[in-house]
This record gives C-alpha cells, structure tokens and sequence, in this order.
C-alpha cells in the first residue's frame, strides 16, 4: 500500500513549482483522492482519480459517469454532514495508509472555505503525517512544538512564514533565518512571524509549546 496520497480540492489550480515538485515526488504511485470538483483538477494533470468523494454537488451527473467509467471509485455522502468534501478527503486517505500527503486546489475563491481548508492542517488525524497545501509558490503545513526541531529546504531569499495558530507558540527558535528568534514567543494576533527570509539552503525552526502555521514562499515573496 503507498504511504503518498494528492488530494485534489475543489479551489483554484495555482499551478506552480511548488505543486509540480509535489506531483514530482508522489507519482507514479500515489493515491489520488478528489474532493467533489477537486476530480477537474486532477484532470487538469493527466491523473486517474482512484476515488472521488463528497456531495456531487459540484460535478455533473455527466461528469460523474465519465470518472466512473474510467475507474474511478465514487463515495457519495449527503450534503447535510458535519465534514466538508476535502475533510472527507483527507480523513480517507489517511484510513488507507497514506503519511505524506500533498493537497492541490485548496486555495481561491471562498475565504471561508480557504481558511477552513488551512484549519484542515490540524485534524489530530494528520498529526503523524506530512501533510501541505501546495499554491504556486507556496508551501503550507502545520509544526507542533514538543517535538523534534523542523528542517526547511529551499534556496538562500526564500520567504518563510511562522504564524501561530490557536493561541501563543512559545520558545521558538531559528536557525538560518535572516531575522533569527532566540526562545521567543510568537503572539497570536500580531504578525512578528511573517517574511523572513533563508541565509542558507536550510533552514531550522524550534517550538517549545504551541502550533505554527509554516509558510514557504520560493523567493521573496
């Protein structure tokens, strides 16, 4: 059983280096999972969704029959439901087997729906995974503190983003970044954490307690 998955959501493509470095890295043998409408976007790529799951809301009854008939395996849920399409998803992936997972189309158009869809990043299910939403350029995950110090591998200007989520990430500590931390605090709410910028091809970040939203930016942003 692979250990990578892409999901697709249904959002903006943001094609970009940091979505083909993903599609790079998990094919030929990734799972592909599409959330709803995510399946035009795997379809965008040439890529056979093994399964598609959600509401239908957002595909054509047309469309649905097309992916079926090519294979695709289509898990339909009510609309009435607790999760969104992409947390099914991603929930779903999990459940068979996937611990690197990419996430495509997340981004774009419903702030609500963008901003739940980076909320996403902390389901205690993908809390032993290496799970990103990747966007053109960018690059986005979630860092627990308690834990082992996190490595970022880039290119010397590239733009890193800490922000704390859920409250203060405290004792953080950087390495390579151009404006260092040294077993500070990140508030929740002022925006201390956001551009900096790598010195070196990698770069390190230590959190004591606290969770950190971690955008990576190719260049400056």
């Amino acid at each position: 059983m692979t250990t990578h998955a892409l999901i697709f959501a249904n959002g903006e493509l943001n094609d970009g280096p940091m979505v083909r470095r993903a599609l790079t890295t998990a094919m030929p043998d990734a799972m592909v999972i599409a959330a709803d409408a995510g399946a035009r976007l795997a379809g965008y790529f040439g890529l056979m969704v093994n399964t598609v799951i959600g509401d239908m809301d957002s595909l054509s009854p047309a469309e649905l029959e097309m992916l079926t008939e090519q294979g695709t395996n289509a898990k339909r849920y009510p609309q009435e439901k607790n999760e969104t399409d992409l947390e099914l998803a991603l929930l779903l992936a999990v459940k068979r087997g996937a611990r690197w997972l990419r996430i495509i189309g997340a981004l774009g158009g419903r702030f609500d729906q963008e901003l739940g869809n980076l909320y996403l990043l902390a389901l205690p299910a993908l809390a032993k995974c290496d799970a990103r939403i990747v966007a053109g350029k960018q690059e986005i995950w979630i860092f627990r503190g308690g834990g082992a110090p996190l490595e970022i591998q880039g290119a010397k200007g590239d733009t890193i983003s800490l922000v704390p989520l859920n409250g203060p990430a405290v004792g953080v500590r950087t390495a390579n970044l151009f404006y260092p931390l040294k077993d500070e605090p990140l508030e929740f709410g002022p925006a201390r954490g956001i551009s900096n910028v790598m010195t070196a091809k990698k770069a390190k970040v230590a959190l004591r307690e606290g969770t950190l939203l971690v955008v990576h930016t190719i260049g400056r942003a």
